[in-house]
């Protein structure tokens, strides 16, 4: 596989702005364009001995694959997670997308310890991904140390007539905010994605993006929850790469 090497440029806290293939990071980028390998798709809560099966035929089908991206799974199992993104690393993937992220954003322990656990596992120059991320969640993802993420949920969204906002989503059967066909809704939703994720390279460069972040998690209360045990747990963690003025 060519995989574009990935030069740090910024650290904002545990949050990195930098260059991959001539673009910056963090990069929002088309579902459809990223090749990622095959893997077995298992839900979140399972025994493990189920989720044990679903790393190793996930890792045999991404052995010998040319994708970029490869996913991490493990289901609930935090340690099973970091033994598949660092077998993974061992192939040559250097842009592996964290599984299940749907259900995550909804667990925030398990969101705060799965991410902040991957990124301190693997190497600086390996790239978190994500395929499914509400915009009020980006800045705090990013803030944990995600690189990547996709355009997927823009397009979810907008097949199901809900309008995306930084912070809300809107059932426009519901809320008559606009009158959009399928097609503008998805358009509008992905410049949303794309305004939140310059948002954050913008703050990460000038050194602000906690801000942000602080901003985001009062629009849910389980944003704010991941972000108080993110600061009440992973001190070690954002301090690491904090700026001292």
């Amino acid at each position: 596989m060519k995989v574009d090497d990935y030069q740090i440029k910024i650290h904002d806290g545990p949050a990195r702005y930098g260059m991959v293939g001539g673009a910056e990071t963090p990069l929002l980028l088309k579902h459809e364009e990223m090749e990622i390998a095959e893997y077995e798709t298992l839900p979140y809560s399972i025994p493990r001995e189920l989720a044990e099966w679903g790393v190793a035929e996930t890792l045999r089908m991404a052995s010998g694959s040319d994708a970029e991206y490869a996913f991490i799974h493990g289901s609930m199992y935090r340690d099973l997670r970091v033994k598949c993104a660092l077998e993974l690393e061992d192939l040559g993937f250097r842009r592996l997308i964290v599984a299940n992220m749907d259900e995550l954003l909804q667990r925030p322990r398990d969101l705060v310890e799965t991410v902040t656990s991957l990124r301190e596992a693997l190497k600086p120059d390996t790239l978190l991904c994500s395929t499914f991320s509400h915009p009020a969640f980006i800045p705090l993802l990013a803030y944990m140390g995600m690189d990547i993420f996709s355009d997927a949920l823009a397009e979810f969204y907008g097949r199901l007539n809900v309008f995306l906002t930084e912070t809300h989503t809107y059932p426009l059967n519901e809320y008559r905010l606009y009158e959009m066909g399928a097609e503008e809704l998805v358009e509008e939703n992905r410049r949303t994605l794309n305004l939140v994720i310059r948002e954050v390279r913008e703050r990460i460069k000038k050194g602000t993006l906690r801000n942000l972040v602080e901003e985001r998690a009062a629009s849910s209360p389980v944003n704010m929850s991941a972000l108080r045990i993110l600061d009440h747990e992973k001190q070690d963690f954002l301090q690491k790469y904090t700026r001292l003025y």
